[in-house]
């Protein structure tokens, strides 16, 4: 009884969440109504203009960003088409410094030892 009832209760909820996914029907609308609401936007008043006097203390107009880019140092490998050093290559990585003990096989530091620790 209780297999029976559970497998209504699960037919009805499934029922219901496809239901309530579907989206609702959209009502007709006529055509000399979306008329008339598109003449009354096209006869709204134009908006104002308002003109505004500069002040005599503003700043002067920034350069433009082109000038104010900061000059990049001269990479040592490939760049970007930005100029930017292409990070895929050796030469241009920031290489950290290497370890002053002993490494693994892979070239990192082995922290077992004191001296590849950093406190």
């Amino acid at each position: 009884m209780k297999k029976l009832v559970l497998s209504a209760l699960a037919v009805l909820g499934f029922t219901a969440f496809s239901i309530a996914q579907t989206a609702p029907a959209k009502p007709a609308t006529d055509a000399s109504k979306s008329k008339m609401t598109a003449a009354k936007k096209d006869a709204a008043a134009p908006a104002k203009v308002v003109k505004m006097e500069k002040d005599k203390k503003a700043a002067p107009a920034a350069a433009p960003a082109t000038a104010a880019k900061p000059a990049t140092p001269a990479a040592a490998g490939p760049t970007k088409k930005d100029g930017t050093p292409d990070k895929r290559y050796k030469a241009n990585k920031a290489g950290a410094a290497p370890a002053a003990g002993p490494t693994k096989k892979d070239g990192t530091p082995d922290m077992r030892y004191k001296a590849n620790k950093k406190s």
